[in-house]
């Protein structure tokens, strides 16, 4: 795969992709793009307060399933900052005929969009906004019960109290650290890819800093580190 850190999307075919677009372009339209993502990214166990007041199951269904239910709202909002100039008001259900799955298509220009695809753009949107997947899954039916009566409990908090930027709080959080070269107008310059690689790659270095003086003041054995506890560089 082509470098990303100075691309500007992230093709997953050759009809379909993922725009990555500046900090400076999100922080314009926070609240509709991060809608938008969470509308493509969400999980059946994110929904599951949801899903439960429609009579679903939060564990009998899968993202991309989720993902066809929530896509008539996905439709309404703008989503060029996450799909560039993809029309998605173009497209409408159909049976796949050789395996009989639902797909999304465009019935004017062919494209399809499937589980297959729908897991590409999900991965790739929480690889570069640090995103992790969301799937727990209960143990049993009172397990369920309680997880679906914590969730609402989230929802009426959120209700009550409007939730600030975390973009903001991770720009005023960086910019404020002696290892982010960027001032409040030169990050907005940065992609979303190159912002959250770089609060990745600090937050390496801080932690490996702090590991580092454990070792010479001896309360950190260095011989019992994992190999990639010994670098701030990120190997993977």
């Amino acid at each position: 795969m082509a470098s990303l850190l100075y691309a500007d999307k992230y093709d997953i075919n050759k009809n379909i992709s993922v725009m990555i677009p500046t900090v400076g372009d999100v922080m314009d339209n926070e609240d509709l793009y991060f809608g938008a993502v969470s509308s493509i990214i969400a999980t059946p166990y994110e929904m599951m307060a949801q899903l439960d007041d429609e009579g679903i199951d939060f564990t009998k269904i899968d993202c991309f399933e989720l993902f066809l239910l929530m896509f008539p709202h996905l439709c309404k909002l703008d989503t060029s900052l996450v799909l560039g100039d993809l029309d998605l008001t173009k497209f409408v259900t159909a049976v796949n005929e050789e395996n009989g799955t639902t797909v999304l298509i465009n019935p004017d220009s062919g494209v399809v969009i499937d589980s297959a695809i729908h897991d590409q753009i999900c991965k790739f949107l929480r690889k570069m906004l640090c995103m992790p997947k969301n799937d727990k899954v209960p143990g049993n039916e009172d397990g369920k019960k309680y997880m679906i009566k914590r969730a609402r409990m989230k929802q009426q908090r959120q209700k009550r109290h409007k939730t600030s930027s975390q973009l903001e709080r991770l720009i005023v959080a960086l910019v404020n650290t002696s290892e982010f070269p960027y001032d409040y107008q030169t990050v907005r310059d940065m992609t979303v890819y190159q912002f959250y690689a770089s609060m990745k790659q600090i937050t390496r270095k801080i932690r490996f800093d702090n590991t580092m003086i454990g070792c010479y003041a001896g309360t950190v054995k260095f011989d019992e580190l994992e190999q990639g506890e010994k670098t701030w560089i990120q190997i993977e």
